[in-house]
């Protein structure tokens, strides 16, 4: 690895409070990874492939190995962004020391730099635990995948001012165990911008505010890939799916009327002369 591939590293991105904007995207293969590796500070590795790879209602059937695996995969499309893996669902919540060895099995067998679990005040405890074991943690507050079916759904939060309330004690919780950043998801924008204000720890918006310290999408839904759905927060920079759709179509109608393959794509042809 050069040097002008080295890899961000977590202190790298906890430098960033207040700084450049730190930009991050998802990935789940090698190829999707090589092509953003170069424009993305932070890849996240989310358990969001339960629903965008593999058709999943929500994100709570993902297991620890299929977070290892796409783990895995990305990190052999990447040389130059901090790469995290999300911690799935049933493989921290239940003690700090399950929580450990979930994340040292994700990081020992991924390489990538750190991981990251949803939860404020109920987790904070566990990701002091972690981080003082040496496993960087990034936080989740606000709309939690995982905890949806307690939620009721996937809404913004924050309106109401109990839900205030416990957002800011849930940051001020990530931030005081010591989570190298925090992802404020579908938090109502002006509060995600007093959070990020609030607490040391950078903070990473989805569906939250510009005066977060970085932003993340889902990279299917930025590059039109995944249309189940549009969340309102998601700009789309291009439309490959619809693309791909069309491609498969003229492929198709090609191999139907016997034009494909021709002579070129062929081995033994005899040209004619």
């Amino acid at each position: 690895m050069t040097q002008s591939t080295r890899r961000i590293g977590v202190p790298e991105i906890t430098a960033r409070k207040g700084g450049q904007p730190i930009v991050s995207l998802t990935a789940y293969t090698t190829p999707v990874a090589r092509l953003i590796d170069a424009h993305a500070d932070l890849i996240l590795v989310g358990d969001s492939v339960g629903m965008v790879l593999y058709g999943m209602p929500t994100t709570l059937p993902v297991t620890l190995e299929m977070m290892i695996a796409h783990g895995q995969a990305v990190m052999r499309g990447t040389r130059r962004a901090c790469v995290m893996v999300d911690l799935p669902f049933g493989s921290y919540q239940e003690s700090p020391e399950l929580a450990f060895r979930a994340a040292a099995r994700v990081l020992a067998e991924t390489g990538a730099s750190a991981v990251k679990l949803e939860g404020g005040v109920e987790m904070a405890d566990t990701i002091r635990f972690l981080v003082t074991r040496g496993v960087p943690v990034c936080g989740h507050i606000g709309l939690m995948p995982q905890s949806v079916q307690v939620a009721g759904g996937f809404r913004a939060t924050g309106r109401k001012l109990d839900e205030a309330e416990k957002l800011r004690a849930d940051a001020r919780a990530v931030d005081e165990a010591g989570a190298f950043a925090m992802v404020l998801e579908g938090v109502v924008e002006p509060l995600a911008a007093e959070i990020t204000g609030l607490v040391a720890t950078p903070t990473i918006g989805i569906g939250a505010s510009p005066h977060c310290d970085g932003q993340v999408l889902v990279s299917d839904d930025v590059f039109g890939l995944f249309a189940d759905f549009t969340p309102r927060f998601v700009k789309r920079y291009a439309e490959l799916g619809q693309q791909i759709e069309a491609a498969a179509e003229a492929y198709a109608a090609d191999v139907r009327a016997r034009r494909f393959p021709g002579p070129e794509h062929c081995f033994g042809v005899v040209k004619p002369g």
